[in-house]
């Protein structure tokens, strides 16, 4: 056996044993990672010409619709909140249109390119590699909802504008974009082909915001009850012209009318998935003296919110009574704009909880695609 020297001794007596990294330390260390992935594919995405020219273009588009918003003369109507709530639909469309293009290859991009591989021999973890994507396509996102502030601030001074909503459509607005980078990244992880997962996130996008109305509108047509319809009116009456009240009336026989109504009432939670619904569910409504709504945001919030109310499928009217004439007895006064958004339930957190859980399920099974050592390889996908 191989004696040690007492220097050797004295020297392994005197070195203190190595501590195991703490919580703290594990988080900066996954933290500089993180934060590495996010600056380099940041450092990718401006680095071309391409991207400075898709946020002019950007920039001039929303310029325009705020232009002709101002001048016409229902924004002159709705006044500020009408162009800011339009405005905000405007850049979730455009951010929505963009966000795909430049998230769905985010990591199936690098494999074709053959820097993936590279990346994972590194002390860089799966999970820094997926988060850190994600967050470059995130504030890729926010980039376009920064270059729409000024326009948003020019509707803001034209006033009817609460802080309220500013603060909660802004902050619905930069989380429904950083969905649709969660579901880009995620797809590029859990699909071989770049071009096939970035049409597969254009189809999530437009299943989020269109299918959900065609659903909820197919649905509901399809879904019927029977209504029935009982009225009563006078077959014979003295009518006095001086008071307009009508004496020794006889009510003629019931007239009863049956018919089918569709059923939206089953499925208004549909609709609670669709972004655009979320964003203008979530902010306050606001409403003028006499009930309706001043914004865009109102309009979409209470025809959602009256979809939940069941059709009354018995009605009666008796103009019978009182000896009126018909259509001034048996009147009902239909609510309000703002009785009806009071009346109903909020759905807009369903929806953000269903696109949260939307975009870090894809996430998830993105990463768990992406793990390295892999031990399955989806046929004709490279290592290296």
């Amino acid at each position: 056996m191989s004696q040690i020297s007492d220097s050797e001794q004295a020297t392994t007596a005197e070195r203190p044993p190595r501590k195991p990294a703490s919580g703290t330390g594990r988080a900066r260390t996954f933290a500089r990672g993180l934060w590495l992935i996010t600056t380099l594919e940041l450092r990718q995405r401006v680095r071309g010409v391409g991207w400075y020219v898709l946020l002019g273009v950007f920039v001039l588009l929303v310029a325009i619709v705020t232009v002709l918003l101002w001048l016409s003369t229902s924004a002159s109507i709705m006044g500020g909140g009408g162009v800011f709530s339009t405005i905000i639909f405007f850049v979730l469309l455009l951010g929505t249109l963009v966000s795909p293009a430049l998230s769905g290859n985010a990591i199936n991009g690098d494999r074709d390119a053959g820097t993936l591989a590279t990346t994972q021999v590194t002390l860089i973890t799966t999970g820094q590699l997926v988060l850190g994507k994600f967050l470059a396509a995130w504030i890729t996102s926010l980039a376009f909802l920064a270059a729409g502030l000024p326009f948003l601030l020019f509707a803001v001074m034209l006033g009817e504008v609460s802080l309220a909503t500013i603060n909660v459509s802004v902050l619905v607005l930069a989380a429904e974009l950083g969905v649709a980078a969660a579901v880009g990244v995620g797809l590029s992880g859990i699909l071989t082909r770049p071009l096939f997962s970035i049409v597969v996130t254009y189809l999530v996008v437009a299943a989020l915001s269109v299918g959900t109305l065609i659903s909820f509108a197919l649905l509901g047509t399809a879904t019927k009850s029977e209504a029935t319809t009982i009225t009563r009116e006078p077959s014979s009456a003295t009518y006095d012209p001086d008071t307009g009240v009508q004496t020794d009336v006889v009510c003629g026989p019931p007239r009863v009318e049956a018919y089918d109504v569709p059923r939206f009432d089953y499925y208004w939670w549909v609709l609670a998935a669709n972004p655009y619904v979320v964003v203008a569910d979530a902010s306050p409504g606001v409403f003028d003296e006499y009930g309706s709504p001043q914004d865009l945001f109102g309009w979409i919030a209470v025809g959602v919110r009256s979809a939940q109310a069941a059709p009354d499928l018995h009605t009666e009217n008796n103009f019978c009574e009182n000896g009126a004439l018909p259509g001034e007895s048996g009147y009902i006064p239909r609510p309000t704009a703002e009785q009806i958004y009071n009346d109903a339930v909020p759905s807009w957190f369903v929806g953000l909880a269903i696109h949260l859980a939307l975009g870090a399920g894809a996430l998830y099974w993105a990463w768990r695609r992406t793990f390295a050592p892999a031990r399955h390889l989806p046929k004709g996908s490279r290592v290296a």
